[in-house]
């Protein structure tokens, strides 16, 4: 394989293993991806000295525009805002929203034992009862919100 083939599959498979980290998590993708991006910039200098100035260049600029347009865009996404902490930072800003759900009224899609699933306001929801257990296709409301979790009673009880 020569150098030219070379580089270019550094700077595929390096860019690659970059954006895997956004979905898979944990640092190893994207340490290999850094891994294979700053190989792939020796490379370019045993190419030519100009080349590998050029790739440097490139690989530094791409990534600086990368991290800007990161913090900027992604709390905006769906899952950024799973991801992302309230202005008090204590509550995923997914979980906020939830709030508004106390005192609602909903129906029971699986058994409650005592956790399971509820339709509220025609959302499907994970809920937990205050203790005992609720029967599938019973109402139920909701009593508190803490977080991503809904406590709902049977309801009249």
């Amino acid at each position: 394989m020569d150098n030219i083939t070379l580089l270019i599959l550094l700077l595929l498979v390096g860019s690659l293993l970059i954006g895997v980290e956004i979905f898979v998590p944990g640092a190893v993708a994207g340490a290999l991806g850094g891994i294979a991006l700053f190989t792939a910039v020796i490379v370019a200098f045993t190419v030519s000295v100009k080349c590998g100035f050029w790739i440097l260049f490139g690989v530094v600029f791409l990534t600086i525009l990368t991290v800007i347009m990161w913090i900027r865009l992604f709390p905006r996404t769906a899952i950024g805002q799973k991801m992302t902490l309230n202005e008090s930072g204590t509550v995923f800003k997914a979980g906020a929203s939830r709030e508004s759900l106390a005192g609602k009224a909903g129906v029971t899609l699986s058994q409650l034992r005592p956790a399971g699933y509820a339709d509220i306001e025609g959302k499907r929801e994970d809920v937990i009862t205050e203790g005992g257990i609720i029967e599938q296709g019973q109402p139920v409301t909701v009593v508190k919100v803490e977080g991503n979790r809904i406590v709902v009673r049977k309801a009249g009880a």
